[in-house]
């Protein structure tokens, strides 16, 4: 009885885990998070791009953690983790298009619920043997990595557009 505890707890707590990194994308990135989920509107783009930008960070991190040196081992861990950290924040975005599709009506008083609501769901299709536990979970990391870089690169080309080449009618709106 004690190891079905202990393997159970595991889970839960992995699981608890991943909805508290999307809680905590939703609360200090919101505006990212709600571009995130839009970009969700075409999962195939958002993981190749996933895929594809994180290949090098990867791959170069796995190499340097593998280097005799302690510092190029930490730096190359930390390498290889960011894509992870980041796609978390991105796959917030999957999270609130889920609670989305779910409303209630406390959402306009506490918008945070729908990320809440999509992750429980999120997390707990994690469940699933063989696809929950493999497939699903890196496609959600892959894809939110994916959706973080679009976020990124959205926001940058904002800030580079100047004020006087924008068309009146986006200017007035």
């Amino acid at each position: 009885m004690a190891d079905i505890l202990k393997i159970f707890l595991i889970i839960l707590g992995i699981l608890a885990v991943y909805v508290s990194y999307w809680l905590l994308a939703e609360a200090l990135f919101p505006k990212l998070v709600e571009r995130a989920s839009q970009h969700y509107g075409k999962p195939l783009k958002i993981t190749v791009i996933g895929l594809l930008a994180a290949a090098v960070p990867v791959v170069l991190g796995l190499v340097l953690a593998n280097a005799p040196h302690p510092v190029l081992k930490v730096f190359g861990l930390t390498l290889a983790v960011t894509p992870v950290i980041l796609g978390l924040g991105g796959s917030a975005g999957l999270t609130l298009r889920i609670g989305m599709g779910l409303p209630s009506p406390i959402d306009e008083t506490q918008p945070w619920r729908r990320v809440l609501r999509g992750g429980v769901l999120l997390a707990f299709s994690f469940l699933l043997p063989i696809v929950g536990w493999i497939v699903l979970p890196l496609w959600v990391l892959v894809s939110g990595f994916g959706a973080f870089v679009l976020c990124v690169k959205e926001q940058r080309d904002e800030r580079q557009v100047p004020a006087n080449l924008v068309p009146a009618n986006e200017a007035a709106g």
